[in-house]
């Protein structure tokens, strides 16, 4: 098939042309909106990535271009309106699981850098500054830690927690079996919330849980707690954030999503002024971590990710059942 890979990078390029089976690529650098949709004329598919709009302008106009397949080489498919595209005909294929602990181990990482706060003591070695001043963490063993979200990611991270010896409670709609019986307790949203010292995101973003994290939510954490987000921006208000990090109520944030992240990450804007007001905000913040969604990028996982994407187009091309389609 023909397929249009559109926010491509440098690894994209090399992941997907070294793991791939037969077809012909084009890559795009640029993210597949409604005003640059006409790229799309003459390809059978697409290979989309998290911040790529398909949503039911796009899609509408993908079926007039003869598009029959959108390949998404991630798990989350908020980005795309599924209902639409099954009204289209175009069938929708993702990754559900590409190397889950590649996120969890990122998100331990900026837990573990906002609390011992190693990337300031990194600067201040280099400057000649041997004082602990201001670099005092706390023990994760016996933390509360708010687990939400229990699918592959969420389930890796719980077990990176065990390792630490962190309490840990859970939310998830749908408790997983295997952990209770390891040993994890789930509860309501808020009773895991409830004086939470680290909350970490890990579920898909829908209608349903858009901005749970907000000023109500925020209430319940412990005061001075952390906030970790590997999900999806739209989790959180960001509003809200900033004011309870300006309060103190919220001691840490760490970031590697952001509600508008699509004008800013996988981009190099240094010599740009950056015109978002509340990530520029974010940044100031000496207790803020923010990362360009980055948690998934890992050897395994980039393999993983092309291997499956073009195991879903032959699954496609060949007739076979589609055992990774996204469906309403």
């Amino acid at each position: 098939m023909k397929i249009a890979i559109f926010s491509s990078c440098k690894y994209d390029h090399d992941f997907l042309k070294q793991y791939n089976t037969g077809h012909e690529l084009t890559f795009f650098e640029s993210t597949l909106t409604l005003k640059n949709v006409t790229l799309t004329k003459g390809f059978d598919a697409l290979c989309l990535f998290v911040n790529d709009q398909a949503n039911s302008e796009v899609l509408y106009a993908l079926k007039e271009n003869g598009v029959r397949l959108i390949l998404l080489r991630c798990a989350g498919y908020n980005n795309v309106n599924i209902e639409v595209a099954a009204k289209t005909g175009i069938k929708v294929l993702r990754v559900p699981a590409y190397s889950p602990e590649a996120v969890a181990e990122h998100a331990m990482a900026m837990i573990l850098t906002l609390n011992r706060k190693t990337h300031k003591a990194y600067n201040r070695i280099r400057e000649g500054n041997f004082s602990l001043d201001g670099l005092m963490g706390f023990n994760l063993h016996n933390c509360k830690v708010a687990l939400i979200g229990t699918g592959n990611i969420g389930k890796a991270f719980y077990r990176l927690l065990k390792g630490f010896g962190c309490r840990v409670a859970a939310y998830d709609p749908y408790p997983d079996l295997n952990l209770i019986s390891e040993g994890l307790i789930y509860d309501n949203l808020e009773e895991v919330l409830r004086d939470a010292e680290v909350v970490s995101l890990h579920c898909p973003l829908s209608e349903e849980n858009h901005h749970m994290i907000n000023t109500n939510t925020l209430k319940l954490f412990k005061k001075g707690a952390m906030l970790i987000n590997t999900s999806r921006g739209g989790l959180i208000d960001t509003q809200d954030v900033i004011t309870s990090l300006k309060s103190g109520h919220l001691g840490y944030l760490g970031l590697d999503v952001y509600e508008q992240e699509s004008k800013l990450f996988f981009h190099d804007l240094s010599g740009d002024i950056i015109q978002d007001d509340l990530i520029s905000r974010l940044i100031s913040f000496p207790n803020v971590l923010i990362t360009s969604h980055q948690g998934f990028f890992t050897r395994e996982a980039m393999q993983q990710i092309a291997e499956v994407t073009f195991a879903n187009a032959d699954a496609f091309e060949s007739g076979i059942s589609l055992v990774n389609e996204v469906d309403k």
